[in-house]
């Protein structure tokens, strides 16, 4: 990473897959094409990334997953590629290295278009006064999760992608007896009924 946090900036993490032909949004690949869905994956960073941004007063980080040489982030971003063997430890890796530096830590993907500018300050806001902060997914998991302190134990053990993500992480909070905020559900863009509905909402342009 190549940015300098302050410790009493907010941050948020944006994980997000490299957007490489055949490797990402595969489930909209037999709709729409390989190099169709990867475009797609490269709007939906860049859409988040934009409403990360226009919160202000925060430092923004890009998690990449994926061969960082099929992608070149905007020139003046912070970003590193994630670290771990699944998902659950890449993000508690990306909470213990921003938390070193910063007091509050949102992190998100990019597979919610219908996330907004104020759904992040409403989780920031809402971790003011809980140890955790959490939007669940529709289907079953979440979009998004903030923290002030690395909370390893909420992030092992977990059959990510699968529709019990959400209920196993509400299990090991109330286990760690950590105050938490439940944020209403939004949902993901992982279908084509999905993709339908984002453009109809306009979370994605057409």
């Amino acid at each position: 990473m190549n940015a300098i946090f302050n410790r009493r900036a907010r941050a948020i993490a944006v994980f997000a897959k490299v957007p490489q032909a055949g490797a990402v949004k595969t489930r909209l690949i037999p709709a729409i094409g390989a190099v169709a869905a990867a475009d797609l994956q490269r709007r939906l960073i860049d859409v988040t990334l934009a409403k990360a941004q226009a919160l202000g007063d925060v430092d923004v980080n890009l998690w990449l997953a994926g061969d960082t040489t099929c992608y070149l982030p905007a020139r003046g971003l912070t970003w590193a590629s994630q670290q771990g063997a699944d998902l659950g430890a890449r993000m508690a890796h990306a909470f213990v290295v921003t938390l070193a530096r910063a007091r509050a830590c949102v992190l998100i993907g990019t597979d919610c278009p219908a996330l907004t500018t104020t759904h992040l300050q409403q989780a920031f806001d809402e971790l003011d006064r809980n140890d955790v902060v959490i939007i669940p997914a529709e289907d079953g998991g979440y979009v998004l999760i903030a923290l002030k302190t690395p909370q390893p134990k909420l992030f092992e053990d977990i059959l990510w992608g699968g529709p019990t993500v959400m209920q196993a992480t509400r299990a090991r909070i109330e286990a760690a007896h950590l105050r938490a905020a439940y944020l209403a559900p939004l949902p993901d863009l992982d279908t084509p009924d999905d993709l339908a509905r984002a453009r109809a909402a306009g979370w994605i342009g057409p």
